[in-house]
C-alpha cells in the first residue's frame, strides 16, 4: 500500500469537497459581494504560475487538486465580474464636469 499516494488522494478529495459549498452558493445565489475581485484575480494569476511547477511533477493527486483549484478560481472570477452589483448612485452620476451655459471664466 502506497501511504503517500493514499494521503494525497484523500486530502485532494477533502480540499475539493471543502470548496464545493462556496461554489454552489455562489452559482445558486449569484451574491458575490463579500468576495474581493482583486483577490480572486490574484489567485488566478498565482494558479497559472504555479501550474508550471505542478504539471512538471509526475501525474498524481496534486494534478487533480490543482486542476480543481484552477477551475474553481476561474469560475469565481467569472461570476464576480458577471454578477457584481453596480451601486444605484453610480448609475445616476454624470460623466465628467457639468457644463454651465452662459458663464465665462
Amino acid at each position: 500500500m502506497n501511504i503517500p499516494l493514499l494521503a494525497g488522494t484523500v486530502s485532494t478529495v477533502l480540499f475539493a469537497a471543502s470548496m464545493l459549498p462556496m461554489l454552489l452558493k455562489a452559482v445558486r445565489t449569484k451574491d458575490l459581494e463579500s468576495y474581493s475581485v482583486g483577490n480572486i484575480a490574484t489567485t488566478n494569476v498565482a494558479n497559472a504560475v504555479h501550474s508550471f511547477y505542478v504539471f512538471d511533477l509526475p501525474a498524481g493527486p496534486v494534478w487533480l487538486l490543482h486542476s480543481f483549484y484552477i477551475v474553481a478560481s476561474a469560475l469565481m472570477l467569472l461570476w464576480c465580474l458577471r454578477y457584481r452589483k453596480v451601486p444605484d448612485d453610480a448609475l445616476n452620476e454624470p460623466i465628467g464636469e457639468p457644463v454651465t451655459e452662459g458663464t465665462e471664466q
